[in-house]
């Protein structure tokens, strides 16, 4: 460092010899401009007559040489402020409790009116007060605990829903059956024991400026500028001396002058604080005032002016900036939050969260998107149904058609065989019978002193990626279902000849991680050996009809409820789906079906233990598009490739994607290649191509790359047909069509209708006498529009069908034109004795009508329950014909928590009045809504006191950006922690609450945690 400072003094000292010898002038020094003055840091130099003068900046005090800052919150009256002074480097800050805003002179506080938003949260009436607000109910109804819903009042007994309970403001009924007072925060118990008395901590005790408390309640004072009011709370400014003629414009200016000579000789910060609107400082040529933080002084020296501070670059806001008095406030738009920095905007990763969608979850920046597996639709937003592909058309199928889950299956009846399109019938006589697909095929042995299993597939693979450590593997065809929804209070019926044993288990896989890897060499090497070598029996050697395997990574995400990292307990859990077959051959007299089924079963279970022993060793793979798979990785394992991406998906750059239609992942090479001549691809993310249909011995197809069927070539187009599907093809005759490729037959409109044309490719083209709007469907015999019956939709003009809705789904009345109108009608929710959520049907998609659901509460010994309701949509037309109701139990005058009928979007915490809680919900036929996703925690109660002070204060519902916690899930999760363990408040760093919940929240929440913690 002092060799830079020496070069800089020997450059200027040759600078200034050279000046000196070309401009031959007297040296001049300026001490201020070389830096070399001995002036403190915060003190202005200016250069005199030979030498220079050190003065403190204004805000400062001292010789210039030494500077302190002036701390004008510690003088007298407060530096002006009537509530909070805040003293910062150089100049102070006035701030406003909470219920008050800054007013336009940067000192005084005004009342803020809470009812103005939102009706301040109140379910009835919100009244406003000072430096708060309070809601109130209609007549017959009393409030809530939590002090803003309402609840009926009964008149049955000596309890807390008995009108006559005498309590001003929270009743809790006694071991022996009588009832105790409470009193909201900031309040204290009267000595009646019924009534609560204000104190200086609820809204500043109802002042405007100071609150004083004594035995008989608070009492009010003003800043010495200012007179209290005859209400005793408000303040107004004093009046000052006598103002300036209004004719003051007529005066000469010689007068004006004499005016200005005089104050200049009076003028003293002691009087009227010199004329500043804000701080007065005496100096030797007068007053000098000067502005608070956010203010600037006008020209006329004395008024301060509010900074628009959003006029310039937005005030450093990434998205909105709101201007407030004396500061601005940063906001984000919608699916954004705002960082503890207060000016940056994060987009909020709704990905990120569990069951946001049911398949696959795309964040994209202030959004997201549901997408679906192939064979499924999306319905109420975020929910995957299987498709039943045979309600359109019969599925496309000349004969019989089978829904299966995500596919359907065409069948023929005897004496028939499936066409190589998969959906034409030809006659099967003198033709060999079709070749059944290889069923899955589970095998396990003894080797090295433990089970090693693996999952052979040859045909009718499927692999869907979920999130980034997530994957789900089917192999074989499940057992196919039809949505029924009159027949069975499930929605679900099942189809077929041979009875079938279905079964899932849930395995966990040590440490690793979802990882659908290619095994390596060795590992190939001594499972082909299994198949060869006779010392390697097999303990397992069972063939299914479908197996499914999901993969879900554990850990990384999530915190365990006594706060400790997940980080040690990483892992993953393989949930599995098995369908097994019965065989009707080993029924004999001595066992019929019934035993042999239970054998089966046993036999399975056996199985499933086995296998489970194989997963926790590691030793378990899958076989498929002729290689060997591990399911998982352990991450001291080193990656075979750098990155680390699922089977199916390629690195690119730093980030794996998915192979695209019309490719697949080959493992040998590493990377995505187009499918061969005679195959296609129409999903992404597959680890093979599927051969393109066609007869034996013929070759179809020359296309590479092909992305689906049709593709592939050589077949007839829509709207044509050939005996074998192939060219040369026919166009289909007046009074038919056909809407798919490489079929055989057109369909006939039906009822004698006719087409305008040969060739036509939908039923659209079938001149029907009446036009049919959405919601209904052309009959072919009577010749009319009929209503979609229920469980069906039609948005399409002109057809003859109504398609079903998806999986377990149905609609509310006939006559549906959406898919949106289909909605599940199972109540939503996991209850669990920590945590747990309740949900309205279909959420987040609108409930269906005439449900009703209740759900049970009951935690665990000494635990208590704490309920966030987010946010709720219940339509107010209905007059309360869908209502969401908490109680002791199903008894209509037991204790009530919480009951509400309309829709708030403004967040509520409360805890239960009763150790258990009964919830309904009920909806009737009229409007539909969102509905609620209500979470809820159970915590120990002993921090019952504590619990009930941080929910029950108002600042907690204050801020918006208080309320935006009780929003977000992710947010809410250590919130959760921290409410129901708080000692687990100081296993987050100070980093960690910085970067999670804004100073505010934790100001509020340290000193409440704190103060009960500390003895």
């Amino acid at each position: 460092m002092g060799a830079i400072w020496a070069t800089r003094d020997f450059c200027l000292f040759l600078l200034l010899l050279n000046s000196r010898q070309s401009a031959a002038l007297p040296e001049i020094r300026d001490p201020c401009a070389e830096g070399s003055d001995g002036c403190h840091i915060d003190a202005i130099c200016q250069t005199t007559q030979g030498s220079y003068k050190c003065t403190c900046k204004a805000g400062f005090k001292g010789d210039g040489k030494h500077c302190e800052d002036i701390d004008e919150c510690d003088l007298e009256y407060n530096g002006g402020c009537v509530q909070e002074c805040n003293n910062i480097p150089g100049n102070y800050r006035c701030t406003c409790y909470d219920g008050f805003n800054l007013a336009h002179d940067g000192h005084n506080c005004l009342d803020v009116d809470e009812c103005k938003f939102n009706n301040g949260g109140c379910q009835h009436t919100c009244v406003n007060t000072m430096g708060s607000y309070e809601c109130r109910c209609k007549e017959g109804f009393f409030l809530s605990d939590n002090q803003h819903t309402c609840i009926h009042r009964s008149v049955e007994g000596l309890n807390c829903m008995n009108k006559e309970h005498g309590c001003a403001h929270i009743c809790k009924e006694t071991p022996k059956g009588g009832v105790a007072c409470e009193c909201r925060p900031g309040f204290e118990l009267a000595r009646n024991q019924r009534g609560c008395i204000l104190t200086c901590n609820h809204g500043n005790g109802g002042c405007q400026h100071t609150c004083e408390d004594t035995e008989n309640g608070p009492i009010c004072k003003c800043h010495v500028r200012y007179t209290l009011q005859p209400d005793k709370r408000s303040c107004v400014e004093r009046d000052e001396a006598t103002t300036e003629s209004s004719d003051h414009n007529a005066t000469s200016f010689a007068e004006v002058d004499k005016r200005v000579k005089r104050r200049l000789l009076m003028e003293t910060c002691a009087v009227n604080n010199g004329g500043c609107d804000c701080t007065c400082k005496d100096t030797s040529t007068g007053v000098r005032c000067s502005c608070p933080v956010g203010f600037t002084l006008q020209p006329d020296g004395k008024t301060c002016k509010d900074i628009d501070e959003c006029e310039l670059h937005n005030g450093g806001c990434d998205h909105f900036c709101r201007n407030t008095i004396g500061s601005f406030e940063c906001n984000c738009r919608k699916g954004f939050k705002l960082l503890t920095d207060e000016r940056s905007c994060q987009d909020i990763d709704e990905c990120f969260f569990e069951r946001t969608c049911d398949h696959t979850c795309v964040n994209s920046p202030g959004g997201f998107q549901c997408l679906c597996n192939k064979g499924y639709t999306m319905y109420g937003l975020a929910h995957c149904g299987d498709i039943n592909e045979c309600s359109v058309n019969n599925g496309g199928c000349e004969q019989g058609c089978e829904n299966t889950m995500g596919g359907f299956e065409c069948f023929c009846r005897p004496g028939y065989k499936l066409h190589w399109n998969k959906k034409d019938c030809i006659e099967a006589e003198g033709l060999p019978p079709a070749k059944p697909p290889s069923k899955p095929t589970l095998n396990c042995s003894k080797q090295e002193g433990g089970d090693r299993c693996f999952l052979t597939c040859q045909s009718q693979v499927h692999i869907s990626s979920g999130t980034e450590d997530s994957y789900t593997v089917t192999c074989g065809m499940p057992l196919p279902c039809l949505a029924d929804a009159q027949k069975n209070n499930s929605g679900l019926y099942c189809l077929g000849n041979v009875p079938r044993i279905k079964t899932t288990a849930t395995f966990k896989s040590g440490t690793a991680k979802c990882n659908l890897k290619r095994s390596q060499e060795k590992l190939r090497e001594s499972l082909n050996s299994a198949h060869s070598d006779s010392r390697f029996l097999f303990t397992e050697n069972v063939q299914f009809s479908y197996v499914s395997l999901r993969c879900t990574s554990s850990g990384q995400r999530m915190r365990s409820r006594h706060g400790r990292k997940a980080g040690e307990e990483d892992g993953s859990s393989i949930t599995a789906e098995f369908e097994l077959d019965v065989n009707v051959e080993e029924v004999t007299e001595s066992c019929d079906l019934n035993c042999v089924r239970r054998r089966s079963e046993k036999r399975l279970r056996k199985t499933i233990r086995t296998l489970r022993k194989s997963i926790n060793r590691e030793q378990f793979h899958l076989h498929f598009a002729g290689a060997d798979y591990e399911l998982s990785k352990s991450l001291g394992q080193p990656a075979e490739l750098p990155g680390h991406c699922v089977a199916g998906q390629v690195l690119v750059g730093r980030k794996c994607v998915s192979c695209s239609v019309g490719m697949y992942y080959d493992g040998d090479q590493g990377r995505c290649v187009l499918c061969p001549a005679g195959t296609y691809q129409d999903e992404e993310g597959q680890m093979s191509c599927e051969v393109c249909p066609g007869p034996e011995g013929r070759e179809v197809s020359k296309v590479v790359g092909a992305r689906n069927m049709s593709e592939c070539g050589g077949q007839c187009s829509p709207g044509q047909y050939s005996h074998d599907g192939l060219t040369p093809c026919l166009s289909c005759p007046l009074g038919t069509y056909q809407p798919e490729v490489g079929r055989t037959t057109c369909f006939p409109c039906g009822g004698n209708l006719v087409t305008k044309r040969s060739g036509s490719v939908t039923f659209q083209e079938c001149e029907t006498k009446v036009q049919c709007s959405p919601g209904h469907y052309y009959n072919t015999s009577t010749h009319r529009c009929i209503r979609c019956p229920m469980g069906t939709y039609q948005g399409e003009f002109g057809q003859n069908y109504c398609v079903a809705c998806p999986g377990n789904t149905t609609t509310d009345f006939d006559g549906s034109t959406n898919i949106m109108q289909c909605k599940n009608r199972q109540c939503g929710g996991e209850l669990g004795d920590f945590t747990g959520y309740i949900e309205s049907p279909n959420y987040p998609g609108n409930y269906p009508a005439n449900i009703e659901c209740t759900w049970t509460i009951n935690p665990p010994p000494k635990r208590r329950i704490l309920i966030v309701v987010p946010e709720i949509y219940l339509p107010i037309e209905d007059e309360c014909g869908d209502y969401l109701v908490m109680r002791k139990s199903s008894l209509s005058n037991s204790v009530t928590t919480y009951e509400t009928c309309q829709t708030y979007e403004r967040p509520i915490a409360f805890t239960s009045r009763s150790k258990r809680l009964w919830i309904q919900f009920r909806s009737n036929e009229g409007n539909s809504g969102k509905g609620f996703q209500v979470p809820y925690v159970t915590y120990d109660e002993d921090y019952q006191e504590l619990i009930e002070d941080i929910v029950r204060d108002g600042r907690l519902y204050a801020s918006e950006n208080h309320q935006e916690i009780l929003k977000d899930k992710k947010l809410m999760k250590a919130l959760f922690d921290v409410l129901a363990h708080p000692q687990n408040f100081f296993n987050y760093t100070a980093q960690e609450s910085r970067e999670m919940f804004p100073k505010s929240f934790i100001r509020f929440l340290r000193s409440k945690v704190l103060r009960f913690l500390r003895p």
